[in-house]
């Protein structure tokens, strides 16, 4: 099979880190069970501000695994795969991104804030509790500002828990990383509507790669 090209491959990439960004969401919400690899690189890509290529953004392919294969399910033809609240999820961060973009103080706070936490817990884990209560903060103080906020959808009982809600708004912290590297890499609203099947080889292939890798 022929090499995706770069640029595709880039997008496609970025689209598998905001699915298993919101996928991390919906698991942690009702209480499901998180893949550990998939949970650290989601939440290390937030700190990877200036990365050579956009896999270096999550590290491996293998570690995109379970983005790729959300990402197939709402991108391929069997309607029955398709999950219309990860769906719904995707489409607000990439409206809340594009907002994010134009405002410049909020840009340069959320850029400074990142660093700030990456200094200060650089001995430790991204998935460390003291890591994951930072950038939910952070996320509460920036993005939650923006209008319309998502509403995240599951088991009440642990969307008031601390421990998880931080978690929840960490992985959405993550989801917005991938939705300005779709930016920085070119995607756009037009191509998720009229390139769905050029993803969804490009998809196919990178699965299969990281499931080689893995």
């Amino acid at each position: 099979m022929d090499a995706v090209p770069a640029d595709l491959r880039d997008r496609c990439i970025a689209l598998a880190g905001l699915f298993q960004s919101v996928r991390l969401v919906q698991q942690t919400a009702s209480g499901e069970r998180r893949d550990a690899v998939a949970t650290v690189a989601c939440l290390g890509s937030i700190f990877n501000t200036d990365p050579a290529t956009a896999l270096e953004v999550y590290g491996s392919l293998a570690a995109l695994r379970p983005g790729l294969e959300t990402l197939l399910g709402q991108l391929g033809s069997d309607s029955t795969q398709r999950d219309m609240q990860l769906t719904g999820y995707a489409i607000a961060l990439l409206h809340l991104e594009r907002k994010l973009n134009r405002d410049a103080d909020m840009l340069r706070n959320l850029g400074d804030s990142i660093a700030n936490i990456a200094a200060q817990s650089a001995h430790l884990d991204p998935s460390d509790p003291a890591v994951i209560a930072a950038l939910g903060e952070l996320y509460s103080q920036t993005i939650s500002t923006l209008q319309p906020r998502i509403m995240v959808k599951g088991e009440q009982s642990i969307l008031t828990g601390t421990e998880s809600r931080n978690m929840i708004r960490a992985l959405l912290l993550g989801g917005i990383r991938a939705a300005v590297l779709w930016r920085q890499c070119g995607g756009n609203r037009v191509q998720l509507l009229f390139r769905r099947k050029a993803l969804l080889r490009d998809c196919r292939q990178l699965l299969e790669e990281a499931r080689r890798d893995g």
